[in-house]
């Protein structure tokens, strides 16, 4: 399957390995975004340079001000709050078939969360956390997308379920790009197991969707099937229900695997459920099943290989590790 993952459209922060843009002149070495490379088409900018200031920079802060976030510059003093979004709105209407974000973890532009908010420009500590104003940009307009921190990125759980997100809505496009029923049928099928892992609900929904008993046209189809696959797509799927897909997985090769393997398998399932090992130790053996038996059906499964395989590791930060 490694050769028919098309290229899923990311916007990056600039600063995370594309340029030296950030506020004090430097750039950020991303491990992560530079293995994405080969895979993804990246489109970069920087907010903060974009308006207007330069590089380096005097650093910009968010501040409540009459009961209202804006945009300052500490040294100069300078409200950049409309000039910014100016740009986000002029900025975020011109993308077209994005995939999925990575911004820049706190950034008072770029942040999704944990950005510090302060009383003023004099030195003080924070008095709460909000979003940036590019990322507030971001989580408005693309509600269901795959946008996540290069900071999150570093948990394996939280990588694994953004790369999922972004290689499913490339594939979904080439779809849209088909306007074919078949290719809408094939992409429901292949991801069946996947859907089931995410959710079931939005899973029933797809299957419905597709049979189209009341005949609508295809635009209609796929516009109604995005929006539920991106839906089912939007939480990381509970640990019980990939047991359960692997179960179901099971029952294919129930009376082909000798009583010691299945109990092996079932054995890793359980230390899943316990947290001892990756989700990547039980769907592995049952891959080696597929491959073994030749099962044609669930070798097309992208629940088994949602993304390319050289994308997988289990590196993750150290902080609140958890195989889950």
């Amino acid at each position: 399957m490694e050769d028919k993952f098309p290229k899923p459209n990311i916007f990056s922060s600039k600063c995370l390995g594309f340029a030296k843009c950030r506020w004090n002149g430097e750039i950020i070495q991303e491990g992560f975004i530079d293995k994405l490379k080969p895979h993804v088409k990246f489109i970069t900018t920087c907010p903060e340079y974009e308006i207007g200031l330069g590089i380096p920079r005097d650093p910009i802060r968010i501040v409540l001000k009459q009961n209202a976030y804006r945009l300052m510059q500490l040294n100069t003093e300078r409200d950049l709050t409309e000039r910014m979004n100016g740009f986000v709105s002029e900025y975020l209407a011109s993308l077209k078939e994005i995939d999925g974000f990575i911004l820049k973890d706190r950034s008072p532009s770029c942040g999704i969360k944990e950005v510090k908010v302060y009383p003023g420009l004099e030195p003080s500590s924070s008095i709460k956390k909000t979003s940036g104003f590019f990322g507030e940009g971001v989580l408005k307009r693309y509600p269901h997308a795959a946008v996540e921190t290069e900071a999150r990125l570093n948990n394996f759980t939280i990588r694994g379920h953004f790369l999922t997100k972004v290689f499913t809505s490339a594939k979904f496009r080439q779809v849209k790009a088909g306007q074919k029923m078949k290719d809408l049928v094939q992409f429901h099928a292949e991801n069946k197991f996947l859907l089931m892992a995410y959710s079931q609900k939005e899973l029933k929904v797809m299957g419905n969707i597709v049979a189209n008993r009341s005949g609508k046209g295809m635009g209609e189809l796929l516009e109604s099937y995005e929006l539920s696959l991106r839906k089912a797509l939007d939480s990381m799927p509970k640990f019980t229900s990939a047991i359960n897909v692997l179960t179901h997985a099971l029952g294919y090769f129930s009376k082909k695997l000798a009583s010691q393997e299945k109990r092996f398998f079932l054995n890793s399932l359980e230390e899943y459920r316990r947290e001892q090992v990756p989700l990547s130790v039980p769907v592995n053996l049952i891959y080696s099943y597929i491959i073994r038996f030749k099962e044609e059906y669930l070798k097309q499964q992208t629940f088994f290989k949602p993304y390319p395989e050289d994308l997988s590791e289990v590196k993750d930060s150290g902080r609140g590790r958890s195989y889950r």
